[in-house]
């Protein structure tokens, strides 16, 4: 039963209020982009799940889509990862028959990533899947309204991407 408050979204309550705990209430902003960012992941994760992948093989299949053929390496800087994830996210994609990956012809010690020609139906589903996120996260905005959402998250993770180590401290 959905606790007051919330509304259901594709069967699932999610809380419309929630106040923050104590320790949390110095930093209200934060608290709510928490949240916002968890639940985006989970219900990104359901649509996923629909048509077979897991959040972010999208975003490694929508890269090699965008730009072609790339090393696993390029790979993991461009999708800010680690190694041993790109490699699980890798194997599962090509066990699933969307990426293939073959030895570079000019380093042999490169393993380049591509995308195959079946995975241009998963395409189609995941730009279905993106449109429906968008409208789920945007739903009663305004276009005004979703301008300035984007302005003010892009400002935020700008904000964010100029933080110095030596101001978070150890």
């Amino acid at each position: 039963m959905p606790e007051p408050g919330s509304e259901a979204v594709d069967g699932e309550a999610a809380a419309t209020t929630v106040t923050a705990p104590a320790a949390a209430r110095g930093g209200p902003v934060s608290h709510a982009i928490f949240r916002l960012a968890r639940i985006h992941r989970m219900v990104a994760g359901q649509l996923l799940r629909r048509i077979g992948l897991h959040p972010n093989q999208e975003l490694l299949m929508m890269r090699l889509w965008d730009v072609g053929p790339q090393s696993q390496s390029d790979l993991v800087t461009a999708l800010d990862s680690d190694s041993a994830t790109m490699t699980r996210m890798i194997q599962r994609l090509e066990r699933a028959g969307f990426v293939r990956r073959n030895r570079s012809e000019s380093d042999r010690r490169v393993v380049v990533v591509e995308p195959t020609p079946e995975s241009q139906a998963l395409r189609q589903e995941v730009e279905l899947t993106w449109r429906r996120l968008e409208e789920m996260t945007l739903r009663g905005l305004d276009d005004g309204e979703r301008a300035e959402a984007r302005q003010v998250l892009e400002r935020l993770e700008k904000n964010l991407g100029r933080v110095r180590i030596d101001e978070v401290g150890p």
